[in-house]
């Protein structure tokens, strides 16, 4: 059996729709369950859920709720309430292709070598994309992820974007859960907390793939194309990473550190290439993107 996770907090408007689509997958309603992890709630997430398992009673719904706060901690409840070998973990505000349940269900069972894999992530803009966006900024805002047409392992330090990812459940009794001093709690945007699950299992050699298939449609509202969004998440991913490699050893923090200078270097020249064919804005709006996150990398910000 698969379990499709769907962790929320106060994203009501979202969830219907969601549920819509992944009930119309043509995938076998008796080979999949949902199961939503209420986080704290304070929204009418509850009805809505409710409505939809009055009006869907051929659908494995369940719903369950996380006291403690944080997305880690709400993921972590989904592994333990999971009935499925098979967990996909989706996004709260997103929505999914008719394929999407059954691409993944049939790569796991003709693959048994592969213990995580995840799939492109397309944003949904509910207003549109601005102009200074780039390839760079829209992987951050958006979670943008699209590897091509083919099966592939990741490029080298990326992994599946966590709101599209699916992993076979005993991956987690061999590493451990979702660390929960990492990752969203409430309005804080801290991450990292997969980037630490995938480093667990990369060191174990679990092999991790990216699927071009199962699409992941992720709605993007105005607000996280807003300056102050962006320098709040841009903090924070340099926080997370400066607590994730320091909980790991200093050596780690020390590597992390003289990573962010190559990529300082690769951001002044993209800066450079964007002012010369006359899209400078685009280019300083990657330089906010690096000073911000080595600001935090470097602990000189208690912002959350």
């Amino acid at each position: 059996m698969l379990t499709a996770i769907i962790c929320t907090y106060n994203r009501a408007k979202y969830i219907r729709p969601l549920l819509e689509s992944i009930a119309a997958n043509d995938f076998p309603k008796e080979e999949y369950e949902i199961l939503l992890v209420d986080n704290n709630c304070t929204d009418n997430t509850h009805e809505i859920c409710e409505e939809f398992a009055t009006s869907h009673p051929d659908v494995q719904f369940r719903y369950t709720t996380e006291p403690e706060q944080g997305l880690s901690a709400a993921r972590n409840r989904g592994i333990k309430e999971s009935r499925g070998d098979i967990i996909v973990y989706i996004d709260d505000d997103a929505l999914v292709d008719s394929n999407y349940l059954r691409d993944y269900a049939e790569w796991f069972a003709a693959h048994p070598e592969t213990m995580a894999c995840g799939g492109p992530i397309q944003p949904l803009y509910e207003t549109s994309e601005p102009s200074w966006m780039t390839p760079y900024a829209k992987a951050l805002l958006t979670a943008w992820m699209d590897y091509g047409k083919n099966v592939r392992e990741y490029p080298h330090g990326r992994y599946p974007g966590g709101g599209n990812a699916a992993y076979r459940k005993s991956v987690f009794d061999q590493i451990g859960l979702f660390n929960t001093n990492l990752g969203r709690k409430g309005r804080n945007l801290m991450g990292s907390e997969e980037k630490d699950i995938f480093d667990k299992m990369h060191a174990l050699g679990m092999q991790v793939l990216y699927l071009p298939s199962p699409v992941l449609h992720h709605i993007i509202p105005q607000s996280k194309l807003e300056q102050h969004y962006f320098d709040r998440l841009t903090l924070q991913i340099g926080i997370s990473e400066r607590q994730r490699t320091i909980a790991i050893s200093q050596t780690k923090y020390i590597q992390r550190l003289f990573s962010e200078c190559i990529k300082w270097m690769g951001t002044i020249v993209l800066l450079l290439i964007y002012t010369i064919s006359f899209q400078p804005a685009k280019g300083w709006k990657l330089i906010r993107f690096r000073a911000n996150v080595s600001k935090g990398l470097l602990g000189l910000s208690n912002h959350s």
